[in-house]
């Protein structure tokens, strides 16, 4: 019955989702059978990893569009595994800085549902120039806090995801500090009736799912 409830489990899940975690059961399966055990403990933590989120927002009562949760998988996916494992920083030299812009970009939008729901979706609680700053916050914290891990993780284990040092992590910073400032902006845009790109709707449709946690809010009438 426990097998049925989690196959049932997997295939609720978008495509891409299941694509990704297939990859890593094959990469998995295949390091150990060629006894490459770096590889096959990259894999499975790159998983692990991806599971987290997904538990973590079940345990929260938090509802995710499948498009977070695509983008969520794909970025540790595209960060973890291919970056370290198939060796994607050294090959593609644009690779480090895409995936810094857009994951800044995508906490600059979670930060901002987070604080807004912390208002219960109230518009009139706090000036939405404050609500985008908070959010704007939250994305560069983040960022920094990823670019101690990265030394950490360069110092103990003896990678290499800083790069060329100081320069990376500056540049790193840099694109951080850009990605926040847009993702934060969709947010400001949104409590004024207007959107950057598709912001608005994944911005709505994460409202819409989790509406209990926007009591307050109101829709804007055009």
């Amino acid at each position: 019955m426990e097998i049925r409830g989690l196959f049932r489990w997997f295939w609720q899940k978008p495509f891409p989702v299941q694509l990704i975690w297939a990859v890593l059961a094959v990469e998995f399966a295949l390091a150990l059978w060629e006894q490459q055990w770096p590889l096959a403990g990259v894999a499975a933590a790159t998983f692990v990893l991806t599971l987290v989120p997904l538990l973590l927002v079940s345990r929260l009562g938090v509802r995710l569009p499948w498009s977070f949760v695509v983008g969520i998988t794909t970025f540790i996916f595209a960060t973890i595994f291919l970056g370290e494992a198939a060796d994607f920083y050294q090959r593609y030299w644009w690779w480090d800085g895409m995936l810094h812009l857009g994951s800044a970009l995508g906490f600059g939008i979670l930060g901002f549902l987070l604080v807004f729901m912390l208002f219960e979706g109230d518009r009139y609680a706090a000036p939405a120039w404050a609500l985008a700053l908070i959010a704007f916050c939250v994305a560069v914290t983040i960022g920094a806090v990823w670019e101690i891990f990265e030394f950490g993780a360069d110092a103990v284990f003896g990678l290499n995801m800083q790069e060329s040092g100081l320069a990376d992590t500056m540049g790193d910073l840099i694109i951080d500090v850009l990605g926040a400032a847009a993702g934060a902006g969709s947010g400001w845009l949104y409590l004024h009736g207007r959107g950057l790109g598709g912001s608005a709707a994944l911005m709505q449709d994460f409202i819409d799912r989790n509406r209990r946690l926007f009591r307050k809010f109101r829709r804007l009438r055009k």
